[in-house]
């Protein structure tokens, strides 16, 4: 028997149909080892030595896998192929001690890797077994041990000069500072007013199309250079009954290619655009597709290659296919070879690209077999595989002035003369379509039209865009990109308003913090090398130990002093004019991990709080009314997030909380939908039926609308996105 461990369930079932009767293929169910929770498990000392345990989690599965390879001939390491598989591999060969000299049991192992779960990629890895990569795994030990050291020193700071509950790490203050940066710009912005005026024009009362005032006494106009409305009318009086005549007429071909396959990153930015996933769920279905869907007869086949990557790289095969179908699908005119090369110097290990296992399987033919995400995300990966090996679109452009006295308008039109790749990345899109028009020739204007605008600042970070921003710094690598919005979200260091990212009051105070007292941490340029020094481990070039040792003794030095320097107090707390109702002392403003409140001053005698009113957002009118006096409900902010609440406060002080569903019927009462709710110590998030208290069904997990094939219970989405049974006795 040869027995083939990986990561998941799902995984080990794909895998285990392509195989016979002398391969059992088991999951670890993640990591099996990780340093311990109730201490730093570093030996500083010892040249940066971790302290690795088996969680008690994980201790029944080794036990099992132990029993398994004890009866194996060979073992087989089939996790994933980057930096996290190969250190689940390592991790696996040290808890089953499958290289112990001294044990007797111990039995021969092998590492597999593979870039997409099909029956050829896992006999072909299987005919092609290597050995542990030990520098991607030094690589993955120095950032655990980095963030580690960071996390266990400088979140208990951040407790006890702030608030409990909050962290730091490397990553995710880099986010939030990006965040706090950009919302500085937008307060410091100063709007300045401007004017367009635009010509509605015709030849012989054919086609109306537009065109914009471009240039004064043959002077171009700066965007800016209409500044007030009399500036704007006086044109406009100046321009009364004069003639529009084409001075100048300029076509042109434009030629657009196609974007790369997509990558980590850019998935994540395209599903955030176009389909308005968060980062977190884009890896979350993605995962699925990687790991096995059942089709039916077909059973369960990974749709897609493993979604952790950087590469641009497309299999031999997989391209010669795309070549075939496009050929007699679209016919040769659509067909263009294409090879895309990898931009970013930190591009680590050579994946492929994020692209369909099978381009004959069109998202259209498995469709009934994919939920709705899951159809969304798999048709933009297959569409956009597709398109990299297509023909380029090709536009007629042209550009038209007009002279009109002494101003001059340009009209410019594009029509696509060959759609190319557009077939079927993009629908088709025409603008300002320009009829047939001849130098000299006099044009009829139908209206003139003026519009007043004001300068913008730099919108707020979306999901799609801080990734850009992260990535563009050489921050992170694809792995932490949703995690890390997870994160600083779940913190309260931000929140989402309209699909854009905003910093509370207690993000800004925390960042503001660490750029004032831990520079380094919150230092682009920095974090960015620390990457790139674990590239280089990564590569075998250096060790990790060295890089840790130069961050880390001046970090816990500065630490140190900065336990001292920095008062609660002066960060946290501020004199009000309120009075506690209770006992009558003073109260003051008072900054926690959810943001400002007020506290009686006569703490611990009296524990009073109360919302801080003033910095109560209202943000809309609800539909609902409030059910003690009739009034409208508001939606605000306070220290659990939203909540409604009576308009007519203080007369009236009702408050409700907010249902936030998530399309999950409840299990257990058949009767009500599963909602989002915070809990009142720590505010951590949970989920619930929303008949409470008639129903007292809840979990801690996000539930999923599926059931499990084996109990029958809820499934729920459990750490790194992977999805598993409620149910703790069903495995």
């Amino acid at each position: 028997m040869n027995l083939i461990i990986v990561e998941s369930p799902t995984k080990a079932k794909t895998i285990g149909k392509f195989l016979d009767s002398s391969y059992k293929v088991e999951s670890s169910f993640g990591h099996v080892r990780d340093l311990p929770k109730s201490e730093m498990g570093i030996e500083i000392e010892n040249n940066f030595k971790p302290k690795y345990v088996i969680p008690d989690k994980a201790k029944k599965k080794i036990s099992e896998l132990r029993k398994l390879a004890q009866k194996a001939d060979l073992v087989i390491l089939a996790t994933d192929e980057d930096r996290e598989g190969e250190a689940i591999a390592w991790h696996l060969v040290k808890a089953l001690d499958l290289n112990d000299s001294k044990n007797k049991k111990t039995k021969k192992n092998e590492r597999i890797v593979f870039h997409e779960i099909t029956k050829n990629a896992i006999l072909n890895a299987l005919k092609n077994p290597r050995e542990i990569d030990v520098n991607l795994v030094d690589a993955q030990q120095g950032r655990r041990v980095l963030d580690r050291l960071v996390g266990y020193e400088l979140s208990p700071f951040l407790w006890k000069k702030v608030a409990r509950g909050l962290s730091a790490g490397r990553v995710q203050s880099i986010a939030v500072r990006l965040i706090v940066d950009r919302e500085r710009e937008i307060e410091a912005f100063q709007s300045e007013e401007y004017w367009t005026i635009v010509a509605s024009l015709c030849k012989n009362n054919e086609i109306e199309f537009l065109a914009r005032l471009y240039k004064i006494n043959n002077k171009i106009l700066d965007k800016l250079e209409i500044k007030t409305k009399e500036q704007t009318d006086k044109i406009l009086k100046d321009l009364k009954g004069v003639l529009y005549k084409i001075i100048n007429i300029k076509k042109r071909e434009i030629k657009k290619n196609p974007n790369a396959p997509f990558i980590t990153s850019t998935l994540q930015q395209e599903a955030n655009h176009k389909l308005g996933f968060s980062a977190k769920q884009t890896m979350m279905i993605a995962q699925q597709l990687y790991e096995g869907i059942g089709l039916g007869k077909e059973g369960s086949v990974g749709l897609i290659t493993y979604m952790r990557t950087d590469s641009f790289n497309l299999a031999e095969n997989f391209l010669e296919k795309t070549q075939e179908y496009i050929k007699n699908n679209f016919g040769q005119k659509y067909y263009q070879f294409r090879k895309f090369k990898i931009k970013s110097k930190l591009a680590q290990e050579a994946h492929e690209a994020i692209r369909p296992t099978e381009i004959i399987r069109s998202p259209e033919t498995i469709k009934d077999f994919l939920d709705k995400n899951q159809f969304k995300l798999y048709q933009l990966i297959w569409q956009r595989a597709l398109a990299c090996q297509m023909s380029e679109a090709i536009f007629d452009s042209t550009s038209v002035d007009i002279e009109a006295k002494n101003y001059i308008f340009r009209a410019n039109g594009s029509i696509i003369k060959f759609d190319g790749f557009l077939k079927i990345y993009l629908s088709k899109a025409e603008e300002n379509i320009l009829p047939s028009l001849e130098i000299n020739e006099i044009l009829n204007c139908i209206k003139l039209i003026s519009d007043q605008h004001f300068t913008q600042p730099s919108g707020r970070y979306s999901e799609a865009s801080l990734i850009k921003a992260l990535e563009e710094n050489g921050i992170g690598r694809p792995s932490t990109y949703a995690p890390t919005i997870s994160t600083i979200v779940d913190r309260n260091y931000v929140v989402k308003e309209n699909r854009y990212l905003k910093p509370t009051e207690v993000g800004i105070l925390v960042n503001d913090l660490l750029v004032k007292h831990f520079s380094q941490i919150v230092d682009i340029g920095f974090t960015a090398q620390m990457e790139d020094d674990l590239d280089r481990v990564a590569q075998g070039k250096i060790e990790w130990q060295p890089i840790i040792k130069e961050f880390y003794n001046p970090f816990k030095k500065n630490l140190m002093q900065k336990e001292k320097e920095v008062s609660k107090k002066e960060l946290t707390e501020k004199e009000s004019d309120e009075k506690c109702d209770k006992c009558g002392k003073s109260m003051i403003i008072k900054l926690g991990r959810f943001g400002k409140f007020l506290a009686c001053t006569g703490f611990p005698d009296c524990k009073n709080t109360k919302p801080l009113e003033k910095d109560l957002k209202e943000i809309e009118l609800s539909n609902e009314k409030c059910d003690k006096c009739g009034a409208d409900m508001v939606v605000k902010h306070g220290r659990f997030g939203a909540f409604l609440s009576c308009s007519k406060y203080p007369e009236c002080k009702n408050i409700k909380s907010i249902r936030k569903t998530i399309g999950v019927k409840c299990p257990q009462c058949d009767k009500g939908e599963i909602v989002e709710k915070k809990s009142k110590k720590g505010g951590r998030t949970f989920y619930a039926c929303d008949q409470y208290p008639d129903c007292k069904f809840a979990l801690w997990q996000k539930p999923v609308d599926k059931k499990c094939e084996k109990c029958g219970s809820l499934m729920v989405v459990a750490k790194d996105d992977e999805i598993k049974c409620s149910n703790k006795e069903c495995k």
